[in-house]
């Protein structure tokens, strides 16, 4: 149950970049939508982050967060913000993710 928290709290981060590259185009009362779901998703990500920390090491707990939401913010960045998926982006996200996976497979 812990790791789902874990995976959420990683899900949470990506929504809450999601929600930070949305205000950069958008405006009035879109504009503080966005904001708010920012706040939200970013609120939300800390609480699960912290609840997992208290089952789960905080060497595999942060490291795995993180890496969840770099590889979303990347593909956020991908499919949503017409950001390029260049050969060695790709390679290293996959790199970034076999380093997850390990630690999951370690811990």
């Amino acid at each position: 149950m812990n790791w789902i928290i874990l995976i959420l709290a990683g899900c949470m981060e990506v929504a809450f970049t999601f929600c930070l590259g949305k205000t950069k185009t958008a405006i009035g009362s879109e504009l503080a939508l966005w904001w708010l779901g920012f706040l939200v998703a970013l609120a939300m990500s800390m609480f699960l982050m912290a609840k997992a920390a208290e089952h789960l090491p905080i060497g595999t707990v942060y490291p795995v967060w993180t890496g969840i939401g770099a590889v979303g913010a990347v593909l956020v960045g991908i499919f949503f913000f017409n950001e390029p998926a260049s050969f060695w982006r790709i390679f290293f996200i996959t790199t970034l993710i076999l380093s997850i996976v390990g630690l999951k497979v370690i811990g």
